[in-house]
């Protein structure tokens, strides 16, 4: 048990903190106090006030809950650095802006590592699910401006974020889908669109 939380805050924070990461989404009061086994919302409420309060959690401006730290059982086994999930990315929302980070969650140093900057995002779909990047998957990508051929890559074409494999042949760039599904069809652009970073991991489900 992490010192500054008792075992009903405990608790408390790991139903939150699993409906951010691996739904997107935070619970209601009510959820919560569903998930606490309290009939009464209010208890639920006092214990997220008191993860709050204890530097835990956040309110965003959406009213959304955020994470501002994980459990240090989770950090142990090996040496870790703190990578923003920034969920599915909100089309229009600069990629890393505080509106998109939904947590910070401990990554091995090993795969997020030192002298790069990284973020996690949340695959949505299947356009990539034959190369292993299946429909809630989350991706760790190491944020640059370039990548090679063969590379699966965050790119934001038209204020929107996808996740494709390049390739460049002279002038012409194609984005293409790798899916057991035919009806996604490659991008094919020269120069309008800007490449975020490029997927170094997938962490299926994120369990």
């Amino acid at each position: 048990m992490d010192k500054n939380l008792n075992e009903t805050e405990l608790k408390a924070f790991r139903a939150i903190r699993n409906a951010v990461v691996h739904g997107g989404v935070s619970p209601s009061i009510r959820e919560l106090a569903g998930v606490l086994g309290y009939s009464s919302p209010r208890s639920a409420m006092l214990l997220v006030n008191r993860l709050i309060d204890k530097r835990w959690i956040r309110r965003r401006q959406n009213n959304a809950l955020q994470i501002l730290k994980d459990l240090r059982e989770q950090k142990h086994q090996a040496q870790t650095v703190e990578v923003p999930l920034v969920g599915n990315v909100a089309c229009g929302t600069p990629l890393l802006a505080e509106e998109n980070i939904e947590a910070l969650i401990p990554v091995s140093r090993s795969l997020a590592r030192p002298g790069s900057k990284y973020f996690l995002l949340r695959a949505v779909g299947d356009s990539m699910d034959a190369v292993g990047i299946d429909d809630g998957d989350i991706m760790l990508v190491r944020q640059q401006p370039i990548a090679d051929n063969g590379q699966k890559v965050v790119a934001l074409i038209d204020d929107s974020a996808t996740v494709k494999e390049f390739h460049k042949d002279k002038d012409v760039i194609l984005l293409k889908p790798r899916s057991r599904n035919k009806t996604h069809k490659p991008f094919v652009l020269t120069d309008n669109f800007r490449i975020q970073g490029v997927v170094v991991a997938t962490i299926p489900s994120f369990e």
